[in-house]
């Protein structure tokens, strides 16, 4: 049993106890009574959250920077290049070893969810037989769930359908696509039908790579849409990145976005990637890239952040640190009152939580007792220091701690530390 008191919540809340039991949220309040035998945490009042969960990923290609060579334009598709070279060369074990770093990073981060996306190009399925290992090895700390995605394309690489469906068997959750990088806009919609046909008939979830270009005339998240809709696949379909959205013309974003509200299709932006990616073509000024993230808010649409990338063809930056995400979607989305700062937090916590369909989240009583301790008062403080995750907890174990982030001074007159969580 674990008791934390004293803490504050997202919501406001403050003073508040969370009493936990068989890895469960047993009572929520304030002074609460708790058996003699309860181990106790005084979060003198700092910011008691859900953990975060990364809604878009790809834990098959981290922390491969640089094999075999660096991505030197830093564009999209010299990425996908350098990944089909390393394929070959992908060894399972390798592949395991990076994987399960980088779910320790992110354990310590307290990101204790992540959706990760697998290449099922390689007819070898070298990376999905990796991934599967990694998720039974990582489920006693942290939700992940596999896309199977054929990053070279459905219709493009002869085998990937097959392929595709022969990871679904293997246990893969949930189907991916990538209709922009087809040959033709025609096979680009082709591959969306026969994709969402799939998940309507095999009862999966869909999320996919939409038209993550610059071009405003890529607009398969319409055609994603509409099959949403004609196959009753509501509230299970995704489409990431939609970057596409950042340069159409504002009439045919009005006629977009009440499409996706009713067939309740959610989105995914994924900050750091985007605005590195997208824009490499124009001179100035150069576009952001990153899709319209408060416009997608505000028609009701359920919004994520993901990190997309850490140290790989594609990015070579990044530590599992959804906050470093949330504060990027802020500035690149200009999300500055304090509503869309919260609602920044949100997509890095609930809202992604949401999209995966995580079951038992949240601070509530029957959640599972998961929650990260955050040197912050609240999700706005959180965004801005990057706050240090002092406990991060899974099913009622403390899996994970992180001292406070204080600076010893020297200076006359002055006190000799300083809080980086900076009272108001």
């Amino acid at each position: 049993m674990l008791i934390v008191r004293n803490a504050t919540f997202p919501d406001g809340r403050t003073g508040q106890d969370v009493l936990t039991e068989a890895g469960r949220i047993t009572a929520i309040g304030p002074n609460l009574t708790a058996p003699a035998a309860c181990e106790a945490v005084d979060a003198q009042g700092q910011l008691l959250s859900p953990p975060f969960v990364d809604a878009h990923f790809h834990m098959d290609a981290t922390l491969s920077v640089g094999l075999p060579r660096m991505n030197e334009s830093g564009t999209l598709l010299e990425g996908i290049a350098v990944w089909g070279e390393l394929k070959p060369q992908l060894t399972q074990d390798a592949l395991i070893e990076r994987a399960l770093q980088y779910c320790d990073w992110a354990v310590a981060k307290g990101l204790l969810g992540i959706r990760s996306h697998v290449d099922v190009c390689d007819d070898r399925l070298l990376a999905v037989d990796a991934l599967l290992h990694v998720k039974q090895r990582v489920a006693p700390y942290l939700d992940l769930q596999l896309v199977a995605f054929p990053q070279d394309g459905l219709l493009r690489s002869p085998s990937a359908l097959a392929n595709l469906k022969r990871a679904l068997d293997r246990g893969v959750d949930a189907i991916g696509g990538i209709p922009h990088f087809e040959r033709t806009m025609a096979e680009g919609a082709e591959s969306v039908r026969i994709l969402c046909e799939l998940a309507a008939e095999r009862g999966l979830r869909v999320d996919m790579h939409c038209d993550e270009s610059d071009d405003p005339l890529s607009r398969h998240i319409e055609t994603l849409a509409f099959h949403t809709q004609r196959l009753g696949l509501h509230g299970r379909v995704t489409g990431s990145h939609l970057t596409s959205m950042h340069s159409m013309d504002n009439y045919y974003v009005s006629k977009l976005l009440p499409l996706m509200r009713e067939a309740q299709v959610h989105a995914i932006a994924n900050p750091l990637i985007n605005i590195t990616l997208q824009g490499r073509h124009d001179t100035y000024p150069k576009r952001r890239g990153m899709t319209r993230v408060p416009e997608l808010m505000a028609a009701g649409i359920t919004v994520a952040f993901g990190h997309d990338c850490v140290m790989d063809p594609w990015y070579s930056l990044g530590s599992a640190d959804m906050l470093e995400v949330a504060q990027m979607g802020l500035h690149v989305a200009q999300m500055t009152s304090q509503v869309q700062m919260r609602a920044c937090f949100d997509a890095v916590t609930v809202n992604a939580a949401r999209i995966l369909g995580l079951q038992g989240y949240g601070i509530e009583v029957g959640a599972h007792a998961d929650f990260v301790l955050l040197q912050a008062r609240d999700p706005v403080e959180a965004i801005r220091l990057r706050a240090a995750r002092l406990m991060v907890v899974r099913r009622g174990k403390v899996v994970a701690r992180t001292p406070a982030a204080t600076a010893a001074l020297s200076l006359p007159g002055r006190p000799a530390s300083v809080d980086w969580a900076l009272r108001r």
